[in-house]
């Protein structure tokens, strides 16, 4: 099963580096893997081996977005993306003491991504020694070593949080990116044709290019109210396609504003964008679904501009829909317990 993970995660790897090659020219300062500076493994017994869990204090990222956390009957557990970026660091896997990057991951990944979820369930956050970004490129040079370690953890955290904090509660799986790479794994290794499947509300899997038939069990939902299954999307600019299309070719794309088979919207649909400025922006964008990917418009908020130029909204793969995924969630959590 894990040969199969990492042979999928290759062939995104391979897509990514031709993309990058072709767009950014990046270059990554890089020494070969060696088992020896492997970042020491976190121990999830410890709070400080997560970045938020149900009552740290660090929830205060994300507690003026939702309110009565603390009576919340299901769990969302959140797996982060790739924050580990500057093309100097030499460094495979992140130390899960790297204080630069627990900022990141709070004030940016949780604030502005798990926090859609916040509503739905009470958050589970590990920190993770995520892969370098250069894993994607340099798959064979020490990638795909960084993938395994970065895994590792979240199946431990995972395990630890099963074993300790569930209690049988209902569960919410979101990830972006990376993240999504590793929940992937996850939803196989624990979910898919597996009793726990009972127990999931939804996975929330955007950011990697997921095929329909990538489980056995857990099927793409396709309304709004469905639970136990997955959705899955890619945004870019309208009319605009990666270098190499078979990125995204054939990947599960679902519609992040209705959650149902439309494949266009108009801008009163839109509920809401969260942008860094703490604000919720609503009928800011409308969509358009094509192969594998989230057409979307350019945005109505104070960086349209900026964002004008850009054609890979990969980065705003859940804040621009971000009121719209909230109030999903909240839906499918509220349907799954009236149905259990």
């Amino acid at each position: 099963m894990r040969s199969n993970f990492y042979k999928g995660l290759k062939t995104q790897s391979l897509l990514l580096f031709l993309a990058c090659c072709c767009a950014c020219k990046t270059t990554y300062r890089m020494e070969g893997f060696a088992a020896e500076k492997i970042p020491l493994a976190p121990d999830y017994s410890k709070e400080s081996a997560w970045a938020i869990l149900p009552n740290s204090p660090e929830k205060e990222v994300y507690s003026a977005f939702v309110s009565a956390t603390d009576s919340l009957e299901a769990d969302v557990f959140y797996v982060y993306p790739t924050l580990l970026l500057a093309a100097k660091d030499l460094r495979w896997n992140a130390p899960i003491d790297d204080q630069v990057q627990r900022n990141e991951i709070i004030n940016s990944a949780v604030k502005y991504q798990a926090s859609a979820f916040a509503a739905s369930g009470k958050m589970y956050v590990p920190i993770y020694r995520q892969a370098h970004i250069k894993s994607y490129f340099l798959y064979d040079k020490g990638g795909k070593e960084a993938f395994e370690i970065a895994y590792l953890d979240v199946k431990n955290a995972f395990l630890f949080y099963l074993n300790n904090y569930n209690k049988g509660r209902p569960i919410i799986i979101a990830s972006h990116s990376q993240g999504t790479n590793h929940a992937t794994q996850l939803l196989k290794d624990f979910f898919d044709d597996k009793p726990l499947q009972k127990k999931l509300i939804a996975a929330y899997i955007p950011g990697m290019g997921i095929k329909p038939n990538e489980f056995k069990t857990i099927h793409p939902m396709v309304r709004p109210t469905q639970t136990g299954g997955f959705v899955s999307w890619n945004t870019r600019k309208k009319n605009s396609y990666p270098k190499n299309r078979a990125k995204y070719a054939g990947a599960v794309v679902t519609n992040p504003i209705t959650w149902d088979a439309q494949k266009t919207t108009i801008l009163d649909q839109h509920k809401g964008f969260l942008y860094s400025n703490d604000k919720l922006y609503d009928s800011a964008l409308s969509i358009e679904l094509t192969d594998g990917m989230v057409w979307s418009t350019n945005p109505k908020f104070p960086g349209r501009l900026f964002m004008s130029f850009m054609k890979n909204y990969h980065i705003g793969d859940i804040n621009l829909f971000w009121q719209d995924i909230n109030e999903n969630a909240v839906l499918r959590t509220k349907t799954w317990l009236e149905q259990h």
